[in-house]
């Protein structure tokens, strides 16, 4: 399954970024903890240069745990601060603190020479990671505008923190290609590409392939009609089976079965999964 996406926005989006980077002094890159490696985007690092970096592993609740921790592990071996989030939960003391260490040294050396200057953060990401959310928690009331629809923000927006202290929203950041089929198919499994550009029947069954060899237990106490030994083809009508999605006819429901299967998992219903493991990740 092939997936080509680069909306015409996104050119612009990527400008504009490139722009706003020299008025910030630290960025917060948000991934989602489900596909860490998939929801990076691969032009920021040449893009953040010197700049202070926080990595948040964003929607933790819906990530396996043991992975999640993994990937901490992983990028506090390069020397990142990394924080596991769930912004739905709304652990804001925990954004707040991982925030004021990484901007600490900045502040002690602006305050040596004298200067009162307020710190300014990027929070950057690819669609529908959650950097609306995430600004609203911290922030401590929705002042952005947040929608689960990829790329809902538009434009740049300060939101106003403490008295020295303020984050820049940015929309998401895509790259041009998906070359690698494996990231691809990732972003479509999380949501962070708009399932009206996608084969969702072939996108659900992919994605239930993906499960049963990730999570076998998992996809079989869900739908029952999954048994270990079901075949790849027949994944999609073990749905529909086990869940009585039948059409006037008694043909199976596959378009039924594909969104019940693609919105129970983004709703962490089937289990906590993580698509990827930092021992693949790109260094």
């Amino acid at each position: 399954m092939r997936i080509h996406w680069y909306p015409g926005h996104m050119a612009k989006t990527r400008r504009l970024l490139i722009e706003s980077l020299k008025l910030v002094d630290v960025v917060v890159e948000l991934l989602d903890a489900r596909a860490p490696r998939a929801t990076a985007n691969p032009d920021l690092n040449a893009l953040l240069k010197d700049k202070t970096r926080i990595i948040v592993l964003n929607k933790c609740d819906l990530a396996d745990l043991e992975a999640t921790k993994r990937w901490v592990l992983w990028y506090e071996a390069k020397g990142l601060l990394v924080l596991p989030f769930n912004s739905a939960a709304g652990n804001k003391k925990a954004a707040a603190a991982v925030i004021e260490k990484a901007t600490a040294p900045l502040v002690a050396k602006m305050k040596e020479k004298g200067v009162n200057k307020t710190v300014r953060a990027q929070v950057v990401g690819i669609p529908n990671v959650g950097k609306s959310t995430f600004i609203n928690c911290i922030a401590g009331a929705a002042r952005t505008k947040v929608g689960n629809k990829p790329g809902v923000t538009r434009g740049k927006q300060w939101v106003k923190i403490t008295q020295y202290f303020e984050l820049l929203d940015t929309p998401g950041l895509l790259w041009p290609k998906l070359e690698n089929e494996a990231h691809a198919l990732s972003l479509a499994f999380i949501g962070a590409i708009k399932d009206e550009i996608l084969d969702v029947e072939e996108l659900a069954a992919q994605l239930l392939i993906k499960l049963q060899k990730i999570c076998p237990k998992a996809i079989s106490a869900r739908f029952e009609k999954i048994q270990s030994e079901t075949r790849d083809e027949d994944l999609l009508l073990a749905v529909c089976a086990s869940r009585g999605f039948l059409l006037h006819g008694g043909m199976p429901d596959y378009a039924r079965g594909a969104r019940i299967v693609l919105d129970e998992f983004r709703a962490g219903k089937i289990a906590r999964v993580t698509l990827d493991e930092p021992n693949e990740a790109d260094d």
